[in-house]
Protein backbone atom coordinates (compact mmCIF):
# COMPACT_ATOMS: atom_id res chain seq x y z
CA UNK A 1 0.00 0.00 0.00
CA UNK A 2 2.95 2.18 0.90
CA UNK A 3 4.28 1.52 -2.67
CA UNK A 4 0.94 2.42 -4.39
CA UNK A 5 0.84 5.80 -2.39
CA UNK A 6 4.33 7.13 -3.16
CA UNK A 7 3.67 6.26 -7.31
CA UNK A 8 2.84 9.28 -8.90
CA UNK A 9 -0.92 10.29 -9.82
CA UNK A 10 -1.99 11.50 -12.96
CA UNK A 11 -3.43 14.88 -12.23
CA UNK A 12 -5.34 15.98 -15.28
CA UNK A 13 -8.66 14.37 -16.50
CA UNK A 14 -7.07 13.30 -19.74
CA UNK A 15 -4.29 11.95 -18.23
CA UNK A 16 -6.61 9.58 -15.78
CA UNK A 17 -8.80 8.41 -18.42
CA UNK A 18 -6.01 7.35 -20.95
CA UNK A 19 -4.48 6.02 -17.56
CA UNK A 20 -7.09 3.91 -16.75
CA UNK A 21 -8.07 2.67 -20.50
CA UNK A 22 -4.57 1.90 -20.53
CA UNK A 23 -4.23 -0.43 -17.01
CA UNK A 24 -8.19 -1.82 -17.67
CA UNK A 25 -5.93 -3.48 -21.11
CA UNK A 26 -3.46 -4.45 -19.58
CA UNK A 27 -5.64 -6.05 -17.10
CA UNK A 28 -7.25 -7.98 -19.67
CA UNK A 29 -4.55 -8.85 -21.71
CA UNK A 30 -2.90 -10.41 -18.56
CA UNK A 31 -5.72 -12.47 -17.58
CA UNK A 32 -5.72 -13.75 -21.80
CA UNK A 33 -2.32 -14.64 -21.51
CA UNK A 34 -2.72 -16.08 -17.87
CA UNK A 35 -5.60 -18.52 -19.57
CA UNK A 36 -4.05 -18.97 -22.74
CA UNK A 37 -0.47 -20.36 -20.54
CA UNK A 38 -2.68 -22.31 -18.06
CA UNK A 39 -4.87 -23.73 -20.82
CA UNK A 40 -1.84 -24.54 -23.10
CA UNK A 41 0.16 -25.75 -20.13
CA UNK A 42 -2.88 -28.37 -18.73
CA UNK A 43 -3.09 -29.36 -22.34
CA UNK A 44 0.35 -30.23 -23.34
CA UNK A 45 0.71 -31.89 -20.29
CA UNK A 46 -2.27 -34.13 -20.82
CA UNK A 47 -0.78 -35.33 -23.82
CA UNK A 48 2.16 -35.99 -22.25
CA UNK A 49 0.14 -38.29 -20.02
CA UNK A 50 -1.33 -40.10 -22.85
CA UNK A 51 2.04 -40.78 -24.59
CA UNK A 52 3.09 -42.28 -20.94
CA UNK A 53 -0.31 -44.19 -21.14
CA UNK A 54 0.29 -45.56 -24.61
CA UNK A 55 4.22 -46.11 -23.73
CA UNK A 56 3.13 -48.12 -20.56
CA UNK A 57 5.83 -49.80 -18.30
CA UNK A 58 7.88 -51.69 -20.74
CA UNK A 59 11.25 -49.65 -20.90
CA UNK A 60 11.17 -49.83 -17.26
CA UNK A 61 10.25 -53.48 -17.25
CA UNK A 62 13.47 -54.09 -19.69
CA UNK A 63 15.36 -52.74 -16.47
CA UNK A 64 14.33 -55.69 -13.93
CA UNK A 65 17.33 -57.53 -16.12
CA UNK A 66 19.53 -55.68 -14.36
CA UNK A 67 22.79 -57.72 -15.36
CA UNK A 68 23.35 -57.37 -18.73
CA UNK A 69 24.31 -54.18 -20.80
CA UNK A 70 21.99 -52.01 -22.91
CA UNK A 71 22.70 -53.38 -25.65
CA UNK A 72 22.50 -57.30 -25.32
CA UNK A 73 18.98 -57.49 -25.84
CA UNK A 74 19.24 -56.15 -29.73
CA UNK A 75 17.18 -58.37 -31.40
CA UNK A 76 15.13 -60.22 -28.67
CA UNK A 77 12.23 -59.50 -26.90
CA UNK A 78 13.84 -57.04 -24.84
CA UNK A 79 15.00 -54.88 -27.80
CA UNK A 80 11.58 -54.16 -28.95
CA UNK A 81 11.24 -52.76 -25.25
CA UNK A 82 14.19 -50.69 -25.32
CA UNK A 83 13.21 -48.74 -28.53
CA UNK A 84 11.41 -45.63 -27.15
CA UNK A 85 11.56 -41.83 -27.59
CA UNK A 86 14.64 -40.15 -26.45
CA UNK A 87 14.44 -38.58 -23.64
CA UNK A 88 12.36 -41.74 -22.10
CA UNK A 89 13.06 -42.43 -18.35
CA UNK A 90 12.72 -45.62 -16.74
CA UNK A 91 13.40 -47.10 -13.19
CA UNK A 92 12.81 -49.76 -11.18
CA UNK A 93 12.15 -48.86 -7.42
CA UNK A 94 12.17 -51.96 -4.60
CA UNK A 95 11.16 -50.91 -1.25
CA UNK A 96 11.18 -47.42 -1.91
CA UNK A 97 14.86 -47.78 -3.63
CA UNK A 98 15.93 -47.62 -7.61
CA UNK A 99 18.13 -50.68 -8.60
CA UNK A 100 18.22 -49.44 -11.79
CA UNK A 101 17.76 -46.39 -13.56
CA UNK A 102 18.43 -45.08 -17.35
CA UNK A 103 17.41 -42.79 -19.64
CA UNK A 104 17.17 -42.74 -23.41
CA UNK A 105 19.46 -40.85 -25.83
CA UNK A 106 20.03 -40.25 -29.30
CA UNK A 107 23.48 -42.76 -28.87
CA UNK A 108 21.07 -45.58 -26.83
CA UNK A 109 20.69 -46.06 -23.35
CA UNK A 110 22.50 -44.48 -20.95
CA UNK A 111 22.17 -45.31 -17.10
CA UNK A 112 21.35 -42.56 -14.44
CA UNK A 113 22.34 -42.21 -10.93
CA UNK A 114 19.84 -41.34 -8.69
CA UNK A 115 19.84 -39.53 -5.10
CA UNK A 116 18.79 -40.09 -2.30
CA UNK A 117 16.70 -36.86 -2.74
CA UNK A 118 15.66 -38.15 -6.39
CA UNK A 119 14.56 -41.67 -4.57
CA UNK A 120 12.42 -40.07 -1.83
CA UNK A 121 10.78 -38.24 -5.12
CA UNK A 122 10.26 -41.54 -7.14
CA UNK A 123 9.04 -43.17 -4.14
CA UNK A 124 6.73 -40.62 -3.48
CA UNK A 125 5.05 -41.34 -7.00
CA UNK A 126 1.79 -43.29 -5.79
CA UNK A 127 1.27 -46.12 -8.31
CA UNK A 128 -2.34 -45.09 -9.96
CA UNK A 129 -1.90 -44.82 -13.38
CA UNK A 130 -2.10 -41.15 -13.37
CA UNK A 131 0.85 -38.82 -14.37
CA UNK A 132 2.82 -37.09 -12.22
CA UNK A 133 5.10 -33.92 -12.11
CA UNK A 134 8.95 -34.96 -11.07
CA UNK A 135 12.12 -33.24 -10.76
CA UNK A 136 15.30 -35.35 -11.03
CA UNK A 137 18.43 -33.72 -10.38
CA UNK A 138 20.64 -35.62 -12.92
CA UNK A 139 18.52 -34.93 -15.35
CA UNK A 140 15.54 -31.97 -15.65
CA UNK A 141 11.75 -32.19 -14.95
CA UNK A 142 10.10 -35.54 -16.03
CA UNK A 143 6.61 -36.40 -16.21
CA UNK A 144 6.33 -39.96 -14.78
CA UNK A 145 4.08 -42.57 -14.29
CA UNK A 146 4.12 -45.50 -12.09
CA UNK A 147 2.96 -48.86 -12.10
CA UNK A 148 3.61 -52.04 -9.99
CA UNK A 149 5.62 -54.88 -11.73
CA UNK A 150 5.64 -58.54 -11.58
CA UNK A 151 8.13 -59.33 -8.98
CA UNK A 152 6.37 -56.48 -6.60
CA UNK A 153 8.53 -53.53 -7.58
CA UNK A 154 7.29 -50.41 -8.70
CA UNK A 155 8.19 -49.67 -12.74
CA UNK A 156 8.42 -45.45 -13.05
CA UNK A 157 8.33 -44.50 -16.53
CA UNK A 158 8.41 -40.79 -17.47
CA UNK A 159 9.35 -38.49 -20.33
CA UNK A 160 10.66 -34.78 -19.94
CA UNK A 161 8.98 -31.77 -19.41
CA UNK A 162 11.34 -29.57 -21.67
CA UNK A 163 9.16 -29.29 -24.80
CA UNK A 164 6.17 -28.50 -22.96
CA UNK A 165 7.86 -25.79 -20.89
CA UNK A 166 9.58 -24.57 -24.08
CA UNK A 167 6.56 -24.56 -25.58
CA UNK A 168 4.92 -22.49 -22.58
CA UNK A 169 7.50 -19.93 -22.81
CA UNK A 170 7.27 -19.42 -26.31
CA UNK A 171 3.74 -18.76 -25.50
CA UNK A 172 4.71 -16.36 -22.86
CA UNK A 173 7.51 -14.72 -24.76
CA UNK A 174 5.14 -14.16 -27.72
CA UNK A 175 1.94 -12.91 -25.69
CA UNK A 176 4.38 -10.47 -23.58
CA UNK A 177 5.74 -9.11 -26.95
CA UNK A 178 2.08 -9.38 -28.39
CA UNK A 179 0.16 -7.33 -25.78
CA UNK A 180 3.10 -5.10 -24.92
CA UNK A 181 3.01 -3.64 -28.37
CA UNK A 182 -0.83 -4.09 -28.26
CA UNK A 183 -1.01 -1.72 -24.85
CA UNK A 184 1.22 0.81 -26.58
CA UNK A 185 -0.88 1.44 -29.55
CA UNK A 186 -3.83 1.38 -27.03
CA UNK A 187 -1.72 3.76 -24.89
CA UNK A 188 -1.08 6.06 -27.98
CA UNK A 189 -4.46 5.99 -29.47
CA UNK A 190 -6.41 5.99 -26.22
CA UNK A 191 -4.40 9.69 -25.01
CA UNK A 192 -5.49 10.65 -28.83
CA UNK A 193 -8.97 9.88 -28.62
CA UNK A 194 -9.52 11.11 -25.29
CA UNK A 195 -7.56 14.70 -26.00
CA UNK A 196 -10.48 14.95 -29.47
CA UNK A 197 -13.06 13.81 -26.92
CA UNK A 198 -12.45 16.33 -24.26
CA UNK A 199 -11.13 19.16 -26.53
CA UNK A 200 -14.50 21.25 -26.00
CA UNK A 201 -13.55 20.64 -22.33
CA UNK A 202 -10.13 21.91 -22.62
CA UNK A 203 -11.50 25.08 -24.36
CA UNK A 204 -14.02 25.98 -21.90
CA UNK A 205 -11.19 25.62 -19.35
CA UNK A 206 -8.97 27.86 -21.58
CA UNK A 207 -12.36 30.57 -21.45
CA UNK A 208 -12.47 30.50 -17.39
CA UNK A 209 -8.98 30.48 -17.38
CA UNK A 210 -8.74 33.94 -19.35
CA UNK A 211 -11.82 35.21 -17.47
CA UNK A 212 -10.18 34.64 -13.89
CA UNK A 213 -7.34 36.51 -15.23
CA UNK A 214 -9.16 39.75 -15.79
CA UNK A 215 -9.63 42.31 -13.35
CA UNK A 216 -13.37 42.49 -12.19
CA UNK A 217 -13.18 44.69 -9.36
CA UNK A 218 -13.75 47.95 -11.35
CA UNK A 219 -13.85 49.23 -14.97
CA UNK A 220 -14.97 48.41 -17.69
CA UNK A 221 -14.45 44.82 -18.41
CA UNK A 222 -14.62 43.29 -22.06
CA UNK A 223 -15.08 38.96 -21.67
CA UNK A 224 -13.46 36.88 -23.32
CA UNK A 225 -15.48 35.10 -26.32
CA UNK A 226 -17.49 32.33 -25.58
CA UNK A 227 -16.69 28.57 -24.94
CA UNK A 228 -17.78 26.71 -28.21
CA UNK A 229 -20.69 24.30 -27.99
CA UNK A 230 -20.38 21.21 -28.47
CA UNK A 231 -24.07 18.34 -28.66
CA UNK A 232 -25.95 19.49 -25.79
CA UNK A 233 -26.98 16.01 -25.20
CA UNK A 234 -23.10 14.83 -24.00
CA UNK A 235 -21.96 15.99 -20.73
CA UNK A 236 -19.37 18.06 -21.79
CA UNK A 237 -21.59 19.92 -24.33
CA UNK A 238 -24.04 20.56 -21.13
CA UNK A 239 -21.28 21.86 -19.20
CA UNK A 240 -19.88 23.92 -22.17
CA UNK A 241 -23.79 25.91 -22.43
CA UNK A 242 -23.94 26.83 -18.69
CA UNK A 243 -20.78 27.88 -18.65
CA UNK A 244 -21.26 30.13 -21.66
CA UNK A 245 -25.12 31.18 -19.96
CA UNK A 246 -22.98 32.02 -16.75
CA UNK A 247 -20.60 34.48 -18.72
CA UNK A 248 -23.40 35.68 -19.53
CA UNK A 249 -24.95 36.48 -16.49
CA UNK A 250 -21.59 37.40 -14.89
CA UNK A 251 -21.68 40.35 -18.17
CA UNK A 252 -24.92 41.83 -18.12
CA UNK A 253 -23.75 42.06 -14.37
CA UNK A 254 -20.14 43.43 -14.85
CA UNK A 255 -21.98 45.95 -17.32
CA UNK A 256 -24.67 47.06 -14.99
CA UNK A 257 -21.96 47.53 -12.54
CA UNK A 258 -19.82 49.69 -14.84
CA UNK A 259 -22.92 51.37 -15.85
CA UNK A 260 -23.52 52.63 -11.99
CA UNK A 261 -20.04 53.17 -11.41
CA UNK A 262 -20.03 55.66 -14.20
CA UNK A 263 -23.04 57.41 -12.89
CA UNK A 264 -21.91 57.42 -9.49
CA UNK A 265 -18.54 58.95 -10.41
CA UNK A 266 -20.63 61.37 -12.75
CA UNK A 267 -22.61 62.49 -9.59
CA UNK A 268 -19.27 63.01 -7.15
CA UNK A 269 -17.79 64.72 -10.00
CA UNK A 270 -20.48 66.89 -10.69
CA UNK A 271 -21.62 67.31 -7.01
CA UNK A 272 -17.81 68.47 -5.97
CA UNK A 273 -17.93 70.71 -8.55
CA UNK A 274 -20.85 72.27 -8.02
CA UNK A 275 -20.33 72.56 -4.56
CA UNK A 276 -17.31 74.28 -4.76
CA UNK A 277 -18.78 77.25 -5.52
CA UNK A 278 -21.24 77.52 -2.11
CA UNK A 279 -18.69 76.08 -0.11
CA UNK A 280 -16.29 78.93 -1.16
CA UNK A 281 -19.01 81.50 -0.50
CA UNK A 282 -20.25 80.42 2.76
CA UNK A 283 -16.81 81.10 4.15
CA UNK A 284 -16.47 84.13 2.30
CA UNK A 285 -18.96 85.33 4.03
CA UNK A 286 -18.17 84.50 7.24
CA UNK A 287 -14.26 85.30 6.55
CA UNK A 288 -16.24 88.99 5.86
CA UNK A 289 -18.68 89.06 9.21
CA UNK A 290 -15.61 88.52 11.39
CA UNK A 291 -13.91 91.88 10.22
CA UNK A 292 -17.12 93.93 10.75
CA UNK A 293 -15.94 97.14 13.04
CA UNK A 294 -18.67 97.40 15.33
CA UNK A 295 -19.53 95.41 18.99
CA UNK A 296 -19.96 92.14 17.41
CA UNK A 297 -21.53 89.57 20.98
CA UNK A 298 -18.90 86.41 21.63
CA UNK A 299 -21.45 84.02 20.71
CA UNK A 300 -21.92 85.17 17.62
CA UNK A 301 -18.05 85.86 17.15
CA UNK A 302 -17.76 82.04 17.95
CA UNK A 303 -20.25 81.03 15.44
CA UNK A 304 -19.24 83.04 12.66
CA UNK A 305 -15.13 81.12 13.41
CA UNK A 306 -16.82 78.15 13.18
CA UNK A 307 -18.99 78.33 10.59
CA UNK A 308 -15.80 79.69 8.42
CA UNK A 309 -13.45 76.84 9.68
CA UNK A 310 -15.45 73.95 8.60
CA UNK A 311 -16.74 75.85 5.43
CA UNK A 312 -12.59 75.52 5.01
CA UNK A 313 -12.86 72.21 5.57
CA UNK A 314 -15.62 71.64 3.61
CA UNK A 315 -13.62 72.80 0.48
CA UNK A 316 -10.89 70.76 0.93
CA UNK A 317 -12.87 67.87 1.26
CA UNK A 318 -14.99 68.71 -1.83
CA UNK A 319 -11.40 69.45 -3.81
CA UNK A 320 -10.47 66.05 -2.67
CA UNK A 321 -13.33 64.20 -4.13
CA UNK A 322 -13.32 66.15 -7.35
CA UNK A 323 -9.79 64.99 -7.86
CA UNK A 324 -10.73 61.48 -7.54
CA UNK A 325 -13.77 61.86 -9.48
CA UNK A 326 -11.07 63.17 -11.75
CA UNK A 327 -8.54 60.14 -11.49
CA UNK A 328 -10.93 57.43 -11.83
CA UNK A 329 -12.52 58.93 -15.00
CA UNK A 330 -8.85 58.74 -16.29
CA UNK A 331 -7.93 62.69 -16.63
CA UNK A 332 -4.12 62.45 -17.86
CA UNK A 333 -1.87 63.80 -15.26
CA UNK A 334 1.51 66.01 -16.15
CA UNK A 335 4.72 63.91 -17.50
CA UNK A 336 7.28 66.01 -16.35
CA UNK A 337 10.53 65.73 -14.71
CA UNK A 338 9.92 65.95 -11.32
CA UNK A 339 12.97 66.38 -8.24
CA UNK A 340 11.40 64.12 -5.56
CA UNK A 341 14.15 64.88 -3.58
CA UNK A 342 13.11 68.32 -3.46
CA UNK A 343 9.80 67.69 -2.75
CA UNK A 344 10.55 65.47 0.10
CA UNK A 345 12.69 68.18 1.26
CA UNK A 346 9.46 70.68 0.54
CA UNK A 347 7.01 68.82 2.36
CA UNK A 348 8.98 67.78 5.72
CA UNK A 349 10.15 71.98 6.24
CA UNK A 350 6.24 72.17 5.81
CA UNK A 351 5.17 69.34 8.03
CA UNK A 352 7.89 70.80 10.71
CA UNK A 353 6.29 74.19 10.81
CA UNK A 354 2.60 72.41 11.02
CA UNK A 355 3.47 70.05 13.47
CA UNK A 356 6.51 71.45 15.98
CA UNK A 357 5.84 68.86 18.61
CA UNK A 358 6.96 65.72 16.21
CA UNK A 359 10.46 64.76 15.69
CA UNK A 360 10.88 65.16 11.84
CA UNK A 361 14.17 63.26 10.33
CA UNK A 362 15.18 62.54 7.25
CA UNK A 363 17.41 60.04 4.68
CA UNK A 364 18.47 61.29 1.25
CA UNK A 365 20.73 59.80 -1.19
CA UNK A 366 23.64 61.96 -2.41
CA UNK A 367 22.45 62.12 -5.59
CA UNK A 368 19.06 63.15 -6.53
CA UNK A 369 16.09 61.53 -7.67
CA UNK A 370 14.18 62.16 -10.42
CA UNK A 371 10.87 60.92 -11.52
CA UNK A 372 8.46 61.37 -14.25
CA UNK A 373 4.49 62.90 -13.15
CA UNK A 374 2.47 65.36 -12.02
CA UNK A 375 4.52 67.76 -9.07
CA UNK A 376 1.56 69.13 -7.70
CA UNK A 377 0.26 65.54 -7.46
CA UNK A 378 3.10 63.77 -6.21
CA UNK A 379 3.52 66.91 -3.83
CA UNK A 380 0.23 66.37 -2.48
CA UNK A 381 0.98 62.28 -1.62
CA UNK A 382 3.93 63.78 0.23
CA UNK A 383 1.70 66.22 2.35
CA UNK A 384 -1.20 63.74 2.77
CA UNK A 385 1.12 60.99 4.27
CA UNK A 386 3.28 63.24 6.56
CA UNK A 387 -0.14 64.76 7.54
CA UNK A 388 -1.60 61.54 8.78
CA UNK A 389 1.88 60.24 10.51
CA UNK A 390 1.24 63.98 12.34
CA UNK A 391 -2.53 63.49 13.22
CA UNK A 392 -2.86 59.87 14.03
CA UNK A 393 0.05 60.14 16.20
CA UNK A 394 1.12 61.57 19.37
CA UNK A 395 3.52 64.00 20.59
CA UNK A 396 7.14 63.48 20.04
CA UNK A 397 6.93 61.09 18.04
CA UNK A 398 9.56 60.47 15.37
CA UNK A 399 8.87 60.84 11.73
CA UNK A 400 11.27 59.29 9.16
CA UNK A 401 10.94 60.21 5.79
CA UNK A 402 13.65 57.78 3.61
CA UNK A 403 14.25 58.47 0.16
CA UNK A 404 16.18 55.92 -2.01
CA UNK A 405 16.76 55.02 -5.75
CA UNK A 406 16.32 51.14 -6.52
CA UNK A 407 17.38 50.64 -10.48
CA UNK A 408 14.30 52.11 -12.28
CA UNK A 409 12.43 53.01 -9.38
CA UNK A 410 12.19 55.88 -6.93
CA UNK A 411 10.89 54.07 -3.00
CA UNK A 412 10.07 56.50 -0.82
CA UNK A 413 9.37 55.18 2.72
CA UNK A 414 7.13 57.29 5.75
CA UNK A 415 8.08 55.97 8.91
CA UNK A 416 6.79 56.42 12.76
CA UNK A 417 7.22 54.84 15.73
CA UNK A 418 3.61 55.60 17.01
CA UNK A 419 0.89 53.36 18.06
CA UNK A 420 0.09 51.91 14.61
CA UNK A 421 -2.89 51.20 12.41
CA UNK A 422 -5.13 48.63 14.28
CA UNK A 423 -5.18 45.78 12.45
CA UNK A 424 -8.65 45.50 11.58
CA UNK A 425 -8.48 48.75 9.24
CA UNK A 426 -5.48 47.73 7.46
CA UNK A 427 -6.66 46.09 4.41
CA UNK A 428 -9.46 48.76 3.60
CA UNK A 429 -6.47 51.95 4.55
CA UNK A 430 -6.46 53.00 1.38
CA UNK A 431 -10.08 52.84 0.24
CA UNK A 432 -12.10 55.73 0.63
CA UNK A 433 -13.95 56.93 3.88
CA UNK A 434 -12.16 54.53 5.63
CA UNK A 435 -11.99 55.72 9.49
CA UNK A 436 -10.66 54.14 12.95
CA UNK A 437 -12.72 53.88 15.25
CA UNK A 438 -10.10 54.11 17.78
CA UNK A 439 -7.76 56.50 16.29
CA UNK A 440 -4.21 56.12 16.73
CA UNK A 441 -4.00 59.70 17.89
CA UNK A 442 -7.24 60.73 20.03
CA UNK A 443 -6.03 64.06 20.76
CA UNK A 444 -5.51 65.66 17.40
CA UNK A 445 -8.23 68.26 16.46
CA UNK A 446 -10.96 67.76 14.60
CA UNK A 447 -11.39 64.59 12.32
CA UNK A 448 -10.18 63.53 8.76
CA UNK A 449 -12.74 62.73 6.04
CA UNK A 450 -10.85 59.39 5.46
CA UNK A 451 -10.09 60.26 2.00
CA UNK A 452 -5.99 61.22 2.60
CA UNK A 453 -4.52 57.95 1.92
CA UNK A 454 -7.44 56.67 -0.82
CA UNK A 455 -5.72 59.92 -2.23
CA UNK A 456 -2.21 58.77 -1.66
CA UNK A 457 -3.09 55.86 -3.51
CA UNK A 458 -5.02 57.23 -6.60
CA UNK A 459 -2.11 59.39 -7.42
CA UNK A 460 0.65 56.76 -7.16
CA UNK A 461 -1.56 54.67 -9.28
CA UNK A 462 -2.23 57.06 -12.10
CA UNK A 463 1.81 57.64 -11.85
CA UNK A 464 2.11 53.81 -12.73
CA UNK A 465 3.07 53.06 -8.60
CA UNK A 466 2.06 50.92 -6.17
CA UNK A 467 1.59 52.45 -2.06
CA UNK A 468 1.89 49.47 0.77
CA UNK A 469 1.29 49.84 4.57
CA UNK A 470 3.52 47.88 6.92
CA UNK A 471 1.99 48.26 10.69
CA UNK A 472 2.46 46.81 14.28
CA UNK A 473 2.89 48.80 17.87
CA UNK A 474 5.75 50.92 17.70
CA UNK A 475 6.25 50.99 13.62
CA UNK A 476 4.18 52.27 10.59
CA UNK A 477 5.41 52.14 7.46
CA UNK A 478 4.14 53.55 3.94
CA UNK A 479 6.10 52.69 0.94
CA UNK A 480 5.13 54.58 -2.21
CA UNK A 481 7.11 52.99 -5.77
CA UNK A 482 7.23 55.49 -8.57
CA UNK A 483 9.30 54.75 -11.74
CA UNK A 484 12.29 56.80 -12.24
CA UNK A 485 11.99 56.45 -15.78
Amino acid sequence: MSLLRRLPRPRTLRARLTVGLVVLLAVSCAAVGVAAVIELNGFLTSRLDQQLAEVGPRFAASLEHGGTLPNDHDGDEHGDDRRQATGTFGARLVDGTATNAAVVRSTGVVDVTLTARDNKRLAAVPADGQGHSVDISALCDYRVLASKGLDGDVLITGLPLEPVEATVHRLELVAGIVFGAALTLAGVAGALWVRWSLRPLSRVAATATRVSELPLASGEVALPPRAPETDPRSEVGRVAGAFNRMLGHVEDALTKRHASEERLRSFAADASHELRTPVASVRGHAELALLHPGPVPPEVTRALERIAAESSRMGAMVDDLLLLARLDAGRPLERLPVDLTRLVLDAVTDARATGPDHRWTLDLPEEPVTVTGDEHRLHQVLANLLANARVHTPVGTKVTVTLESDGPTAVLKVHDDGPGVPEDIQPGVFERFTRAEHRRRTDAPGSGAGLGLSIVAAVTEAHGGSVGLESRPGSTTFTVRLSSE
